[in-house]
Parts: C-alpha cells; sequence; structure tokens
C-alpha cells in the first residue's frame, strides 16, 4: 500500500476514534455530570417494579437493580438519590439532582421528564380496611368514604378521576397508609393489585377488590433537553428486555412469577 494511502487510512482511523471518544464523552457529560450516575428511587416495604426497599447493605429494588447494571455500561459510578414516591421524584426533575429515574408514566410527567420504553403494567385497584363489608367498586364510590393514595402520584390522579363521590387523600409515604388501614381510619388504599396483595397478606381481613380503575404504565426516563441521554437508556431498556438483565431484576427482588408486560 503506498505510504500516502495508508497516511489517509491512518488518519481516518484516528479521526473516528476521537470521534468515537468525544461522543462517549458527551454521553458522559449529559447523562451523568457529577462523574456518577445519580438514580432517584422511591421506597417503601411494598417493593415491586417501581417501589424500592432499605436495606443493611443499602437499597433493594428493580430500578436499583437497573440503574447498577446501566452505571455499569457507562463505566461510572451509581448513586441511589431516595425520594418518598413518585411524586418527588417528579417534582426534582429539573432541579438537577438525578440523572435517570424508573417510574409510572403519564401525561402530566411527559411535560416535565422524558419517557424512554415501557418496562412495565401495572393494574390498579382497591384494598379495603379489615371488617369492611364494600366489594365493587359502586359500594366504595360513596358520599363520606375515605380513600388514600400516595400524594401527587398517577394512580391519585386516576383516583381522583375514578371516583365521583368518595373523597381521595393523598399522603407522602406508604408506610403512613399502611398505618392507616390497618387501624381502620381510612377506608381504602388506591395502588397497583400486586402491591396490594402483599399488604393484604400483613393486615388480616383487608379485601382487594377484583376490578380495575386505571393501567399505570411504568417506564424509564430522565430530565428534558438531555438527548443522549435518552437515546442512551431507551437502547439500554429496549436490549435489557431481550438481553434477560430486566427478567434477571424481576427474580432477584420477589417477582419470579411475575411476567414482563411492556404494552
Amino acid at each position: 500500500m503506498p505510504a500516502s494511502i495508508r497516511s489517509v487510512c491512518a488518519g481516518l482511523v484516528l479521526a473516528m476514534g476521537i470521534a468515537m471518544t468525544a461522543s462517549a464523552d458527551g454521553l458522559k457529560d449529559e447523562i451523568a455530570p457529577t462523574g456518577k450516575l445519580r438514580v432517584a428511587i422511591a421506597i417503601s416495604p411494598a417493593g415491586g417494579a417501581f417501589w424500592s426497599t432499605k436495606t443493611e447493605a443499602g437499597y433493594a429494588g428493580v430500578p436499583v437493580d437497573l440503574g447498577r447494571a446501566m452505571a455499569a455500561q457507562l463505566g461510572v459510578p451509581v448513586d441511589y438519590v431516595v425520594q418518598q414516591n413518585s411524586g418527588q421524584i417528579t417534582d426534582a426533575a429539573g432541579k438537577g439532582t438525578w440523572d435517570v429515574t424508573f417510574l409510572p408514566k403519564d401525561a402530566e410527567r411527559e411535560s416535565k421528564m422524558a419517557f424512554g420504553p415501557i418496562y412495565e403494567v401495572a393494574d390498579a385497584t382497591y384494598i379495603v380496611k379489615p371488617g369492611s363489608t364494600v366489594t365493587n367498586f359502586a359500594m366504595l364510590d360513596q358520599p363520606g368514604t375515605k380513600v388514600a393514595a400516595v400524594n401527587a402520584t398517577t394512580t391519585m390522579r386516576g383516583a381522583i378521576a375514578h371516583l365521583k363521590n368518595a373523597k381521595v387523600t393523598g399522603y407522602q409515604t406508604y408506610d403512613e397508609i399502611f398505618a392507616l388501614l390497618k387501624s381502620g381510619e381510612i377506608d381504602a388504599f388506591a395502588l397497583s393489585r400486586d402491591q396490594l396483595i402483599k399488604m393484604a397478606q400483613k393486615i388480616p381481613g383487608t379485601r382487594v377488590l377484583d376490578e380495575t380503575f386505571k393501567k399505570t404504565v411504568t417506564a424509564v426516563a430522565v430530565p428534558l433537553g438531555h438527548p443522549r441521554a435518552l437515546s442512551f437508556v431507551t437502547k439500554f431498556m429496549t436490549e435489557a428486555v431481550t438481553n434477560g438483565t430486566l427478567r434477571r431484576a424481576y427474580d432477584a427482588n420477589g417477582l419470579k412469577d411475575a411476567p414482563i408486560r411492556t404494552e
């Protein structure tokens, strides 16, 4: 090969290498500006595909595992930004305190953050207090009935739209609502069915209603104005469904019998 051609080829390879490095650096600057991938999570004993739990070693949950795997792919450490609920994560979307999150998606939140692929679809319903005679939505939706929901969440907005007579009140934490339901101070709690079934096992006499008032979809999200980050998390989650990363996260967090529902 003539020296001139070798020189041109070498120059092209060098240019490609520089471009790839710049592209990688550009992604890290956007998705992990502090040098760590800050993953926003919400803590409760409920577990599931959205909620995470506090453990002696730190945190556990599907978002915890996904965030760790995402950080490893980026080649940066992971840092968990803990909030009490998805509403608090949403409120912080424009404050620069987190880089990526996994949370229920709705139209209101789409104005505050950019969503990637859905990785969970859940049925929202109600659990009624111990000893309640309520067996369906019609019996529940009566004047004077007190229904709780986690504040500023998609489920709370769905319950308010669904119930025309019962009063829906938002509370900050799952634990607070759990205590109120157990003591009978509220009549019902709106949440996803899988989490309510676990709650019913801990509070004898409660009942999870058979009907569904809303389909809640959970997806990966990044703050607005981060196109490289959105492209990366979209690719990551698309591959996570096919390469087993999401399945392993489910299995490791008490969801071995739960199917992967993406639509």
